[in-house]
């Protein structure tokens, strides 16, 4: 790890400044100090928002605030979390490992880099998240574990994050702090996809900082689950995961709304999926045939072709799970 400047700012806007003359955001640091490490990430200077930022979890009538600086534990195991949002604690709780969880803010578990092998290697040339212009490895390397949706000849990374899966479903928005003042933006406006230039993730403007994040009670919210594949039960990243909510009046599906992790280089909000579902029974046979409409688009590099395969199969069953809940 190369030497660096730690700066402390006294709040948002003096923080929003520095990060806009080019100092990198560290909080937690969980993910920061990792890369950090592998000689992935080289900052000159760091800009620490541990201090500054709100770390409280609020609830309502109009739903949940929870502040950027919520450590995950924290939310996961909040009760009013649970309660509104259940979906957003089953994601949180299948995140990491308690010791993380402890440490890990909520606005940078949003920001965590890809866990593409390739990207977190710095002895491999060709990577354009890490390198523009170099290559992607990955494409016709070991590829079990990345994306088959939003890829492109530049990158088929996955996005890692199970809470911002969660949060697409439920139709969160993110309250943003930056150097030209505050705004909001709902959640499915923050990640990009891609043609040519992966390195650039998300819409979040020089110096802008996830400040807190609002998610609406609504009986989707409540009725929410989280459902997640991977290969070990513990401190695992998705192989595939989904996010569901739906509203069901007299066995009839009302509304819905559903996301996908593991799948896409961003969280993947599945609106055709969705719109299969409205005004159909709500049962497994409604459930398996809207899920098939999971894979619209989706691409395999080789090893990660079982995806396809599986996205259907773990939908139906979140959509079961969901249902159920109802």
């Amino acid at each position: 790890m190369q030497s660096f400047t730690l700066q402390r700012p006294s709040g948002l806007a003096e923080a929003a400044r520095l990060g806009a003359e080019g100092g990198e955001f560290i909080a937690g640091g969980t993910d920061m100090l990792q890369l950090m490490k592998e000689w992935v990430r080289t900052p000159d200077r760091l800009v620490d928002l541990d201090p500054v930022l709100d770390p409280r979890i609020e609830a309502g009538p109009q739903g949940l605030r929870i502040g950027a600086g919520a450590r995950m534990e924290a939310v996961a195991v909040h009760p009013e979390v649970a309660r509104i949002a259940p979906a957003i604690s089953e994601a949180l709780l299948e995140s990491a490992s308690p010791q993380v969880r402890n440490l890990a803010t909520m606005g940078g578990n949003l920001l965590q880099r890809t866990r593409c092998g390739y990207f977190r290697d710095a002895g491999v040339a060709a990577c354009n998240k890490r390198r523009p212009g170099s290559g992607c490895a990955a494409i016709g390397g070991e590829n079990r574990i990345h994306a088959v949706l939003g890829t492109s000849g530049q990158c088929i990374a996955t996005h890692p994050s199970d809470f911002a899966v969660a949060l697409v479903a439920l139709e969160a928005t993110l309250h943003l702090a930056g150097p030209d003042g505050e705004r909001d933006m709902p959640i499915h406006h923050l990640y990009r996809t891609w043609d040519t230039h992966p390195e650039q993730e998300t819409n979040l403007r020089p110096g802008e900082i996830i400040a807190a994040i609002q998610v609406p009670a609504t009986a989707l919210s409540r009725n929410a689950r989280y459902l997640k594949v991977r290969d070990r039960a513990a401190f695992e990243w998705a192989l595939l995961s989904a996010a569901v909510g739906l509203e069901i009046d007299g066995g009839t599906v009302r509304a819905a709304r559903v996301a996908m992790g593991g799948v896409g280089t961003k969280p993947w909000r599945m609106r055709a999926v969705e719109a299969a579902l409205i005004g159909k029974p709500a049962n497994d046979d409604s459930y398996a045939a809207a899920a098939a409409h999971a894979t619209e688009g989706a691409v395999a590099r080789g090893e990660n072709a079982y995806k396809i395969t599986l996205m259907p199969r773990v939908l139906a069953r979140a959509l079961a799970l969901a249902g159920g809940a109802a």
